[in-house]
Formats: C-alpha cells, sequence, structure tokens
C-alpha cells in the first residue's frame, strides 16, 4: 500500500507516519528477499485460479485443498491409513427366492402403463401388464 501511495506522488515517510510505521522498517522490508512460503504462494495462486475457474466458480477453499491433495498423493501413488471395516450394508441372501423376468430383460413398452421395473437389491425384476 505504501508503495502504491508513493507512485501516486505521496512521500514515503509521511504515509509511514500516518500509519504509525518506521519507515526504517518498510524500507527494510521492501530490500528483503521474498520468504519461502511467499514463493510457494505465488506458484500456487495460478493453479488455484485454474481449479475454480474450472469448475465454474463453485469450488471453494475446501475442496480446492481437497482436490489438490488427492491428485497430488495419487500422482506420489500414496494413500492414507483406512481405520477399521468397511461396512456392508445390504448382504444377499443366496437361498431367498428371486422374482421372476418376466420380460427376458426387454425393457421396451409400446404404450404408457403395459411395463413396470423395478431394482430390488441389484436385481432387476419386470412385471408385464398383459
Amino acid at each position: 500500500m505504501i508503495g502504491h501511495l508513493r507512485d501516486k506522488g505521496l512521500g514515503g515517510d509521511p504515509v509511514c507516519r500516518v500509519l504509525e510505521l518506521s519507515p526504517s522498517t518498510y524500507f527494510a522490508r521492501k530490500k528483503r528477499p521474498k520468504s519461502a512460503r511467499r514463493l510457494r504462494d505465488e506458484q500456487l495462486m495460478p493453479l488455484i485460479e485454474q481449479v475454480h475457474a474450472e469448475s465454474g466458480g463453485t469450488y471453494g477453499a475446501r475442496r480446492i485443498t481437497r482436490c489438490t491433495v488427492e491428485r497430488l498423493m495419487a500422482e506420489l501413488r500414496i494413500e492414507g491409513a483406512i481405520r477399521g471395516r468397511r461396512r456392508r450394508t445390504t448382504i444377499p441372501e443366496p437361498s431367498a427366492p428371486r422374482p421372476p423376468d418376466l420380460v427376458d430383460r426387454d425393457f421396451t413398452a409400446s404404450r404408457p402403463d403395459q411395463l413396470w421395473v423395478a431394482d430390488m437389491s441389484g436385481m432387476i425384476a419386470a412385471w408385464s401388464k398383459n
């Protein structure tokens, strides 16, 4: 901000005085090289802008961060530990009766309300109104 005001013709010392900032602090900071964090931020900014634009402006910080980490971990072929066992919510009973397939997996109908189809636990059952 001080640099911007100096470019407009205001002196650095008066601006620092108004901001209650020592001019020597301002000039020392201006001469200091960029930190490693700032350099990394400048590398990431175009990537963040790209991901944000590709998402149609819908991705926020959480999604961009998660997608970036997931992408980089996949590239490195690493994954985190999965704690516990995965739950299976549906376990089919092999001896349970299955509904008959009355249409022999031909799901076309020539008129409305002729064919009703339902998915039951991964099996498709069809009923024909003949």
